[in-house]
């Protein structure tokens, strides 16, 4: 039988007026007793589904006080469900693990995921090594199988071999031989070379020693390996991120730089603090395969813990005001942040995009390959220079091999290793600018010049035994040849005179024909903050 429209209408304007409780058998009344009801409240919400042991409906029949036994028995099972949940609560937690406590490193809590991430991170750094060599100065060297060291993880080295074969050393003009050992390493080194000059040459050379690396004091690694300074979680955490960690930050403004000097001259300092005082070549079509300079080794005061200080040679290409900036770059250098204390260090860095995305300091990142059992990048040098007293200085060399075209880096008479060719763009085939000197980073701590020292903290007009100095300056010529530089083929420039200077000479005292005066050196350095630099 069809109901009429008007009959729907009013059947669904009754449901919509039930009395105050209504209950209504889930199967009709037709099962009557022996189904459930379902009970709601005065303002039409579900309470539950009860039996009709507790309450009976009578298909449709409405009453409140029919709900009344089940809205209480709704309730206790409601109480009885809760207490049960709690139990069960109780017993997971009994039996489940609890979750992972944050870790304390070096007196810093890391959250697990982030020590997850730092973990990972180091895994990939720290290769598995054949013998490890504790430091006395707290580092940890890992003795690394070549072929299976970190620089070769980069993209461009997949298929990569690595070099053996000894580099074509370049030679100096006029005769003399400069002496390159194998690849792998040799025996002790030595940057001294005793000479017979006149007083003021020979009294400098007889106060000079070489310098050389503490962890050799523990013991050397094994033919076949490279010497590797192992990364903690420490070192990751000084940085604000890992994807900072072991790289410069960008700081190059061209407009501070056009502001600051001659439009020729190179853009290394520009914003953010960072204080230069070097020599460089002048801009040129000149090719240049590499550089070579003696430095000493000093450990200036740094005033932040994010500071540095460093010593270095540059060797460039590229547009200086672009993303292109090709660099390579090696010296030794005081960063608290970095190596967590103020001892000074031998440093690499290398970018292909003027500091933005590629490169890194030392073997932080894949693309250097090093090859040196006995020499390994940022680990700390001893012993150093002192006022008045011994001087101690390393010799650098940075250099294209004619043959294969990697820039290999030497230190005193030893092989470090070499940047591959594939690693950049301009620098693939050669260099159009070099660059000699310190850099500082100014964060100007309550709002003075930082008192980070530059070099030994010395200006320049103290001279030897006191300021820094490079000495013997020489550039790479496509023949690859070692020519001396000119002392008027160099420029000098010092942002901040006051607080950090440079003053450039030329020695021969007669004996440079026999390598034994300095040639083009200048000294440089300073104190930063002084009464003249607030």
């Amino acid at each position: 039988m069809q109901l009429s429209a008007d009959s729907r209408k009013k059947k669904r304007r009754r449901r919509r007026n039930l009395p105050a409780w209504s209950c209504r058998s889930a199967a009709g009344a037709a099962q009557g007793q022996s189904q459930c009801c379902c009970c709601s409240s005065p303002g039409g919400g579900l309470v539950t589904t009860i039996p009709c042991a507790f309450s009976r409906c009578s298909g449709g029949a409405s009453s409140s006080a029919a709900c009344a036994p089940a809205a209480a028995a709704v309730r206790v099972g409601t109480q009885q469900h809760k207490l049960t949940m709690l139990l069960v609560a109780l017993a997971l937690l009994l039996v489940l693990p609890p979750p992972p406590a944050p870790s304390l490193v070096a007196g810093v809590s890391v959250s697990p995921g982030r020590m997850a991430r730092i973990q990972s991170h180091l895994d990939r750094i720290n290769k598995t090594p054949v013998r490890s060599i504790r430091s006395a100065d707290g580092d940890t060297i890992d003795c690394v199988a070549a072929h299976e060291q970190h620089g070769l993880d980069h993209p461009l080295l997949r298929t990569h071999t690595v070099q053996t074969e000894p580099p074509e050393a370049p030679m100096p003009r006029g005769g003399g031989g400069f002496v390159v050992p194998a690849a792998a390493g040799g025996g002790a080194a030595t940057t001294a070379t005793a000479t017979n000059g006149s007083r003021s040459s020979s009294s400098r050379n007889n106060d000079r020693h070489g310098a050389w690396q503490t962890w050799h004091h523990g013991g050397h690694c094994p033919r076949g390996t490279v010497a590797i300074r192992r990364t903690t979680a420490e070192d990751v955490l000084r940085a604000r991120s890992i994807s900072r960690f072991s790289r410069k930050r960008s700081h190059r403004n061209a407009a501070a730089v056009a502001a600051a000097r001659a439009a020729n001259a190179p853009d290394v300092i520009t914003g953010n603090g960072h204080e230069h005082a070097i020599a460089y070549t002048a801009p040129s079509q000149q090719r240049v395969y590499g550089a070579k300079a003696t430095i000493n080794v000093w450990d200036p005061v740094i005033q932040e813990s994010n500071g540095f200080s460093l010593s270095q040679l540059w060797i460039l290409s590229g547009s200086f005001n672009g993303s292109d900036l090709n660099s390579i770059e090696a010296g030794w250098q005081v960063s608290p942040e970095l190596y967590g204390d103020s001892r000074p260090r031998l440093f690499t860095y290398w970018t292909s995009d003027a500091y933005e995305a590629t490169g890194c300091y030392n073997a932080l990142c894949p693309g250097f390959v090093q090859t040196s059992s006995r020499i390994a990048i940022g680990a700390s040098i001893s012993p150093v220079s002192s006022a008045g007293g011994a001087q101690y200085d390393m010799t650098l060399l940075i250099w294209k091999d004619p043959k294969l075209g990697n820039w290999w880096l030497s230190y005193g008479d030893q092989l470090v290793g070499y940047w591959p060719a594939q690693l950049f763009t301009h620098l693939s085939d050669h260099a159009t600018m070099v660059e000699w000197g310190g850099e500082v980073v100014d964060t100007r701590p309550g709002g003075v010049h930082t008192a980070t020292q530059m070099g030994s903290g010395r200006f320049a007009g103290e001279g030897f035994g006191r300021a820094s100095y490079f000495r013997n300056l020489e550039t790479v010529d496509a023949d690859n040849s070692l020519a001396e530089v000119a002392l008027d083929a160099i420029q000098t420039l010092a942002e901040n005179p006051a607080c950090y200077d440079i003053r450039k000479a030329y020695d021969d005292d007669g004996q440079h024909s026999a390598r034994g005066g300095w040639g083009t050196h200048f000294y440089y350095g300073g104190p930063g903050h002084n009464p003249a630099c607030p």
